[in-house]
């Protein structure tokens, strides 16, 4: 983060843990596509509808359809979220965070359930926002049982929260 960024946000270098910088190679596949923009300070990348699609599949959901598609970089998974204007839409994203692994190359597509009174997105509007995340690789460990815990096995709201 250059040091007038960092005024812009009123931090000191104290403050700030310099970020890794990552490269997130993408295809337009639309001339109406929207190409993506990081703005430093954001944690997603907007994405703009440029086709919108009634799935057959799913008859209570729109659609949208970016033209865009990125190639994650093995180690991150891209997590789709709804923008913070869904809730003035009536809309709620289907699968509540979309996933785009690193082996997806496809454009980006996010759907909604249209819920109630909706007002569905326009083309050339943005309609959801990609988060970078790294992701471990995992490797899982088969056990007869479990370290113990003081919670565990209590679920819902067992923490009182």
């Amino acid at each position: 983060m250059t040091s007038k960024e960092m005024q812009k946000f009123g931090l000191h270098d104290k403050d700030v843990v310099q970020p890794e910088i990552i490269d997130i190679d993408y295809t337009v596949h639309s001339p109406l596509a929207v190409e993506p923009v990081y703005n430093t300070g954001n944690s997603g990348i907007d994405l703009t509808a440029i086709g919108i699609n009634y799935p057959d599949d799913a008859p209570e959901c729109v659609e949208y359809d970016t033209g865009i598609a990125m190639a994650i970089p093995v180690g991150y998974v891209g997590l789709l979220f709804p923008r913070s204007s869904v809730s003035k839409k009536g809309l709620s994203l289907a699968n509540s965070c979309g996933v785009i692994d690193p082996s997806y190359r496809g454009t980006i597509r996010l759907r909604y359930y249209m819920r109630g009174n909706f007002t569905l997105y326009t083309i050339s509007e943005r309609i959801g926002q990609i988060v970078i995340v790294k992701q471990p690789i995992i490797k899982l460990n088969k056990k007869d049982s479990l370290p113990e815990t003081a919670r565990g096995a209590k679920g819902f709201g067992s923490t009182g929260a």
